[in-house]
């Protein structure tokens, strides 16, 4: 009689347990999976869905009309390693220390997006472009620390030769590959092979990130100076008649300009395709309605708008205002459209909100995604948006903000380039063409936004460092191989050192 208690409580123990297993396997399984795709230098206005009637991305438009279209998504600093820093994050670029191109995002600072995800029991990969690891980019991203919680990476630090036979991925060995093809194309099929490996009872968290439609270098123009370089291939160039291209308002058509947006274009709709094989892939995988889908970008491109040199970097929409399409079936509703301000600081605490995962973490960017939802335009007054420079360029050190009404930015560092002071009215000159910053009439409001900025900058403890104050601090192993300390440290260290 003892033997068969004995038994029986054993049993009843076992079944618990494997009760209890199961119940958190299932609990996993309904966790919504997480797809981030990302094209780079991919202006706002680049999308069909914006408004373009000329650009040809009839995935894009789909996607936006089964999902959510944000107005008003901007990339708080303009550039691709800030970016990449405040969207793992949701910490600013300071205290993240990625404040700048090829100057590392910091370990061990803050659980990032998929070490978040891993503790709730994600499988998570990322593929493409990389851009985070700082210094040398010709090289692989070693195990542990640096993948910041990706289980699987596919990826180029950074380079531009998208072209088969010239692009290529560090492989899960750490050796170097060449793309017989076209890079996003080889890329996407990397990501379809990785969602028909996947263990489909966890859910899991992928990134894909393209490099085009950003430039690939520079070639002499039929001007006789230097443009630059966005030509594809011809599946794509093909679908675009140069003669019937418009640019945008204000800037005047030259046949060089013709030249860039042609091949711009051509990559978007590149881009564009590949994109659609993705979507494709959820749907025939049964994964598409319990996926968080997102399409964002890095920032825009000026294309030589007002003159500019660079394509990016500067406080202008063309530069810093992105693409943002979600799409989540369980949450979202179809052609949906919201006016809400949202920065790219704002992204990991969203999606995570988006995705019912609670975080205790204090971030530097909200969780809007209830105000997404209902559109509630009173979430945000404001989107701090800056640029930081360590001292290798002298021209593109500002701080401002995009309010509804308004853009507003000035100027900082030694020899500060003019056309970052601006004032723009967003209602009324949509198309930014009458900086307002020096009118008297305005005076006002741009006191008024110049106070704005600082407060926010001292949020941050951003005491509108520039280019001699970077230099002052830079650790010994430079900032580019720097993976300790943040510029808010050594900052504060100096100050406390002055004491």
């Amino acid at each position: 009689m003892r033997y068969a208690i004995l038994i029986a409580l054993c049993s009843m123990s076992l079944s618990g347990c494997l009760s209890t297993k199961k119940e958190e396997q299932q609990k996993i399984s309904i966790k919504p999976n997480l797809l981030i795709v990302l094209s780079d230098q991919h202006s706002y206005d680049m999308v069909g869905a914006y408004g373009n009637t000329q650009v040809i991305t009839p995935n894009l438009d789909k996607f936006a009309q089964e999902g959510m279209l944000l107005e008003n998504s901007f990339s708080n600093q303009p550039v691709c390693t800030p970016f990449r820093g405040m969207l793992m994050s949701g910490m600013h670029p300071l205290k993240n220390g990625a404040f700048t191109n090829d100057c590392p995002l910091l370990p061990n600072k803050s659980v990032l997006l998929a070490q978040k995800l891993k503790k709730e029991g994600y499988q998570t990969a990322y593929i493409g472009k990389w851009h985070l690891l700082g210094g040398d980019r010709d090289r692989g991203i070693p195990k542990g620390d640096l993948r910041y919680g990706f289980d699987k990476v596919i990826t180029n630090n950074c380079h531009l030769d998208f072209r088969a036979h010239k692009s290529f991925f560090w492989n899960e060995k750490g050796e170097k590959e060449f793309f017989d093809e076209w890079e996003v194309y080889g890329q996407t099929k990397q990501a379809l092979t990785y969602l028909d490996t996947i263990d489909k009872s966890k859910p899991f968290a992928l990134v894909v990130s393209w490099h085009p439609p950003h430039d690939w270098g520079k070639k002499k123009g039929k001007d006789g100076k230097s443009h630059y370089r966005y030509d594809t291939l011809e599946e794509f160039m093909s679908m675009y008649n140069p003669d019937s291209i418009k640019v945008r308002q204000g800037i005047e058509p030259t046949p060089d300009l013709i030249e860039m947006y042609h091949g711009h274009m051509s990559m978007i709709s590149g881009v564009d395709k590949a994109f659609g094989m993705l979507m494709n892939k959820l749907k025939e995988t049964n994964l598409e309605n319990n996926t968080v889908t997102v399409f964002t970008a890095d920032h825009g491109d000026m294309l030589e708008s007002y003159g500019a040199i660079l394509p990016k970097q500067y406080p202008y929409d063309y530069s810093n205002r992105t693409p943002f399409l979600i799409k989540y079936p369980k949450k979202i509703k179809p052609n949906s459209k919201s006016e809400v301000l949202f920065g790219n600081l704002d992204f990991m605490p969203t999606i995570l909100g988006f995705m019912d995962i609670p975080s205790e973490q204090k971030y530097d960017g909200k969780d809007l995604s209830g105000a997404l939802l209902t559109n509630d335009q009173t979430a945000v007054d404001f989107v701090p948006i800056f640029n930081f420079e360590r001292g290798t360029v002298k021209k593109h050190s500002w701080r401002g903000v995009i309010t509804k009404g308004y853009t507003f930015t000035m100027n900082g560092g030694d020899t500060p380039l003019e056309m970052n002071n601006v004032l723009f009215d967003r209602k009324n000159d949509p198309y930014q063409l009458n900086n307002l910053f020096y009118n008297p009439a305005y005076k006002n409001k741009r006191l008024e936004l110049e106070k704005l900025t600082y407060e926010s900058m001292a949020s941050f403890n951003d005491k509108f460092y520039v280019e001699k104050d970077f230099k002052s601090v830079e650790p010994e192993e430079t900032w580019e191989y720097n993976y300790s300390k943040s510029p808010v440290e050594l900052f504060e260290n100096k100050i406390n050192q002055t004491k």
